[in-house]
């Protein structure tokens, strides 16, 4: 059983005065696989406390002092690398393999990422007569989700640190023993007490006293757009900065000369990635009139492929969703989508025959979809992809950008030239070409409501730091 029922905090585990224990539930079979404690602001007080005072000494480390103590928080992470998988798998269901392989694997990428780039990066440069300095926003607040937790805790934790800034960190409560095994690894490496701070406990109790809070200088938040309005909300009366990632409902053109079988595969498999529930999935695919009735087809072959199982079965891709509030979000939007007329492909509502126990939901494709359904305008945040027709290219991009949201886009066409001049039209704040990968060094975020702000690599680090201009007679 995982024990996340203390707050970590100015180097020791802590215990909230208020005894507010919830269970940690294994989306695949249901069951308590330990209990967190909600802290109170109370316990944001003392975190902020100790960042603050901590903040005086850590800020004037040297980058070469930063440097090895990302690297030895990096060794010491490859110590526990088995522990985040596990903890992964059994806390928000990702199957083994993608835990093994791409979840906890990323926290080690980020690490590797932010040494690289602090290592290339000028802190201080000469501008005309001016000295221009970049220095540590100061105290930094980071609030981060369920669906890649690790992930997100590392692409934040460690580009702050590098910038010589101290957090107070809050996890998902849903998903919070990843972030307890990190802080046991920052202790293990020898992160000096008040550097890092955890405080467990759910948004209106922990994260609304964050953001309001006047001791913490920049809010770091990432999770759904309603949450993030409220976050930047309450940050604004002490005019803090607040940088957001938020949600996502990304269009996947696939162009008429491309090839129709691959394109159409690479789209159906990163849509189910991770059982859906990635804010950059390509949950809109746009598909020239011509092919639709071939796309169609070749989705729903591809989807016969892509069953639900247990998450710790190795040959399993497609696990639960995180929770029994999401699973009941994805059926309503899978049955809004059917009264709206669209027709279903595979999948539907219900669980899958023989997972009746666990937050299991069946792969689904719409066909038919317009782009004013709900399931083509609301992000679902589960294993459900939407087919659209388009007449043209120009029809296409219209369709694309015609959301609220801009986090990321995907063209696949004969040629990365021709998919790039695409690229260049869509609203939004990444494309991937012809099933191009993320790029762990490159800037992740959005456009519109999808945020602001970029994370990873240099510009991670660059979210993390402020400028003063020196000026010198």
């Amino acid at each position: 059983m995982y024990d996340c029922t203390k707050n970590y905090i100015n180097g020791k585990w802590l215990s909230s005065e208020v005894n507010d224990i919830h269970d940690i539930i294994n989306p695949a079979t249901e069951e308590s696989i330990g209990q967190v404690a909600y802290g109170t602001a109370d316990d944001v007080n003392l975190a902020v406390a100790a960042a603050r005072t901590a903040f005086e000494e850590f800020s004037q480390w040297t980058v070469e002092q930063r440097l090895e103590l990302l690297a030895k928080i990096e060794e010491t992470y490859m110590a526990r690398y088995s522990d985040m998988a596990g903890a992964i798998t059994a806390e928000m269901g990702a199957p083994v393999t993608l835990s093994q392989k791409a979840q906890a694997a990323s926290g080690v990428g980020h690490l590797r990422s932010t040494i690289a780039a602090l290592q290339a990066m000028e802190l201080e440069e000469q501008l005309g007569n001016s000295i221009i300095l970049k220095e540590p926003v100061g105290v930094c607040g980071l609030i981060t989700p369920w669906n890649w937790p690790i992930n997100q805790i590392v692409c934040k934790v460690a580009p702050a640190l590098a910038a010589g800034c101290t957090v107070v960190l809050k996890p998902s409560e849903i998903a919070p023993v990843n972030a307890t095994i990190f802080a046991e690894i920052l202790d293990a490496a020898g992160v000096p007490a008040g550097v890092f701070n955890l405080v467990h406990g759910d948004g209106p109790g922990v994260g609304s006293a964050m953001s309001a809070h006047p001791g913490i200088d920049m809010m770091s938040f990432t999770g759904s757009t309603r949450a993030g309005i409220l976050v930047a909300k309450s940050a604004a009366d002490t005019v803090k900065r607040v940088s957001q990632e938020l949600g996502g409902k990304s269009a996947n053109i696939i162009l008429e000369s491309a090839p129709l079988e691959e394109a159409i595969k690479s789209g159906v498999i990163d849509m189910f990635g991770n059982t859906g529930q990635s804010c950059n999935a390509p949950s809109r695919m746009l598909v020239p009139e011509s092919l639709y009735e071939q796309a169609v087809a070749i989705a729903a072959a591809v989807a016969e492929h892509v069953q639900p199982g247990d998450p710790q079965d190795p040959a399993t891709h497609l696990g639960p969703v995180v929770s029994e509030a999401q699973y009941n979000k994805i059926q309503g939007l899978i049955e809004k989508g059917m009264a709206e007329g669209a027709g279903l492909v595979c999948g539907g509502p219900g669980k899958p025959e023989g997972l009746e126990t666990g937050y299991f939901v069946k792969p689904t494709i719409f066909r038919d979809v317009n782009n004013d359904m709900a399931i083509a305008r609301e992000e679902i945040f589960g294993p459900v992809l939407v087919m659209i027709p388009y007449s043209d290219i120009d029809q296409a991009i219209e369709i694309a950008n015609d959301t609220d949201y801009g986090l990321s886009g995907y063209v696949y066409g004969a040629s990365t030239g021709e998919a790039m001049a695409v690229a260049r039209r869509l609203r939004t704040g990444m494309v991937h070409l012809n099933g191009a990968d993320n790029d762990i060094n490159a800037p992740f975020g959005g456009y519109k409501q999808s945020g602001n702000g970029r994370e990873w690599g240099a510009h991670g680090i660059e979210d993390f730091l402020e400028l003063k201009a020196v000026m010198a007679a």
